[in-house]
């Protein structure tokens, strides 16, 4: 054991193609990017950072179930798309004791009508959004005040 906070970053679908899907909206950067990033901070926060992405729902809320069996300390969530539409992944979070925060890169409410809705949002101990990818790094040092830092 580390002695670090474990925090599970999962991300949804499309995440995989940032830097070339609408790189005006959300970005150049890839998630490999941005991960790499996010790892050096990770750890000056004490914070060991498990990556997830996946562009299936069901494989998500199998992420969540683990995390949940884990007992992870916190979860920071790219729903993606599914943000709108997964009652199935909000019901998954729902079993989480631990801080859930909603990250997305856009802002949700800049866009079209559809995005508007969150699943997550009512649920989540807070959302960060319209930030780019700087939208990650500040979902972690908010984890890292709330969960306690080490």
């Amino acid at each position: 054991m580390t002695g670090k906070k474990h925090i599970c970053l999962i991300n949804g679908p499309n995440r995989n193609m940032l830097g070339k899907r609408e790189p005006e909206v959300y970005g150049t950067r890839t998630l490999a990017d941005i991960l790499q990033g996010l790892k050096p901070l990770a750890d000056s926060l004490a914070m060991e950072l498990d990556c997830y992405q996946s562009n299936h729902e069901g494989e998500i809320v199998e992420k969540i179930h683990q995390v949940f069996e884990s007992k992870s300390d916190g979860v920071i969530i790219n729903p993606g798309a599914y943000t709108h539409t997964s009652v199935a992944i909000r019901d998954a979070l729902l079993l989480l004791s631990c801080p859930v925060i909603e990250v997305h890169l856009s802002n949700i409410y800049k866009r079209e009508p559809f995005r508007h809705h969150s699943y997550v949002a009512d649920i989540a101990a807070g959302q960060i959004m319209g930030f780019g990818d700087f939208g990650y790094e500040m979902a972690l040092r908010a984890m890292a005040e709330m969960t306690g830092r080490g």
